[in-house]
């Protein structure tokens, strides 16, 4: 049942339950835009005149142009009208994903522009979580976001499956198209109940800029959360990427198996609410311990044989989502925790070097795998993750 319009408006102590659930909904549904080429690019790319070797920049150029928004559109948050800016985000994603669900045979260096727009314009997600941080109490924010969160990362987990099925079953384009109808829903839904929020902050577009230059030398604990969680997404990014390859080459599943395989690790979105209560109880530095440990032992279990089995691929996939997952709810609770008013610019600073990180992990990932295969891929996954926790073991001991 839809909830009405006056459930799901903020409440005198926060945010009522239903409209966090909205939110989460919202999140999941917008960020599943750059991940639903991650497991069909081998059926996108041959019909669209790409070579295997260029599949993988459908991936990396889609996150790179989420980073893209994230650096240019999201610290708009602290200047604009928060409701309007995501609906025009959001109006400009469902034509992108139009546009690429009718590209023709043969349009692959367009399609590629598409995948970049698409990214660029799907960031309404990183406006939409700063603007419940915003609104929920301060004893509440890391559950409320963490919650959100749990919603937004269900999104990425699922976007791989449901793409795989749609495609297999309507072919690729029907991804893209559906996605874009989703959007359409999505619209109505962020003008018919979101809260208006006029950002006390003013300056100039070049002045909002070059403050994030400001906040970044200002506020250390920003490039430290920043350089962990893009470690590790770009450890994130290699696997998800490569995985697929592996299992319709190397394991011969179809690409109806391929989702049921991407559904499985949509369980390690659990992390997320379960990350936003230990930061909330103070025990963030302990959760992010946990995830820097486990996320490479996760991807070393490819050097086994047990680890390089369907199973084996698929528990590394679980553990590295919840370690993943973990330590970017803890980094946003304590990121956003820095500067109240400058929680848009904040979040457009951590989530662009994220970002930065998949796209690096997305577009060595063919490359990784085609020379060293699955052996490649574990190393140098297990790596990134590893120099992240040498550090953070480091600024620990010192601190």
């Amino acid at each position: 049942m839809t909830p009405s319009l006056a459930a799901v408006q903020p409440t005198a102590t926060g945010l009522s339950r239903a409209l966090v659930a909205l939110l989460a909904f919202c999140c999941g549904a917008i960020v599943a835009n750059i991940y639903y080429a991650q497991p069909i690019v081998g059926l996108i790319a041959p019909d669209l005149g790409l070579s295997t070797e260029h599949a993988s920049l459908i991936v990396s150029l889609t996150q790179l142009g989420y980073a893209l928004g994230l650096l240019l559109l999201v610290p708009l948050a602290d200047l604009l009208e928060n409701r309007r800016l995501m609906v025009a985000t959001a109006v400009l994603a469902c034509v992108s994903l139009l546009l690429a669900g009718t590209s023709s045979s043969g349009q692959g260096q367009l399609f590629l522009g598409y995948a970049l727009l698409i990214g660029f314009s799907s960031v309404a997600v990183q406006m939409l979580i700063p603007l419940a941080a915003h609104l929920a109490p301060e004893q509440q924010r890391g559950r409320v976001v963490g919650n959100i969160m749990g919603g937004l990362l269900l999104g990425i987990l699922l976007a791989r499956p449901l793409s795989s099925l749609v495609a297999d079953y309507f072919g690729w384009r029907a991804v893209f198209i559906g996605a874009a109808v989703v959007m359409l829903a999505i619209i109505l839904l962020l003008a018919l109940t979101l809260p208006q929020r006029v950002p006390e902050h003013k300056a100039s577009y070049a002045g909002l800029m070059l403050s994030l230059l400001t906040l970044l030398r200002r506020y250390p604990l920003l490039r430290q959360r920043s350089l962990y969680q893009a470690l590790m997404f770009a450890a994130f990014s290699l696997y998800w990427t490569a995985v697929p390859m592996a299992l319709a080459t190397q394991h011969g599943l179809s690409q109806s198996q391929i989702a049921v395989f991407a559904l499985v690790g949509a369980v390690g979105a659990v992390a997320a609410p379960m990350a936003g209560r230990l930061a909330d109880a103070g025990h963030a530095r302990a959760g992010s311990l946990l995830a820097l440990l486990l996320a490479p032992a996760a991807l070393l279990l490819g050097l086994t044989v047990p680890g390089y089995s369907v199973i084996g691929l698929g528990l590394t996939g679980v553990l590295l989502d919840f370690a993943v997952q973990m330590n970017m709810v803890i980094g946003q609770r304590e990121v956003y925790a820095l500067d109240p008013a400058s929680r848009g610019r904040l979040n457009a600073v951590y989530m662009t070097s994220i970002f930065l990180g998949g796209a690096l992990g997305s577009a060595v990932a063919s490359a990784v795998f085609g020379q060293f295969g699955w052996q490649g891929v574990a190393l140098v996954g297990a790596g990134l993750p590893l120099v992240a926790l040498i550090i953070f073991v480091a600024k620990a001991r010192r601190g």
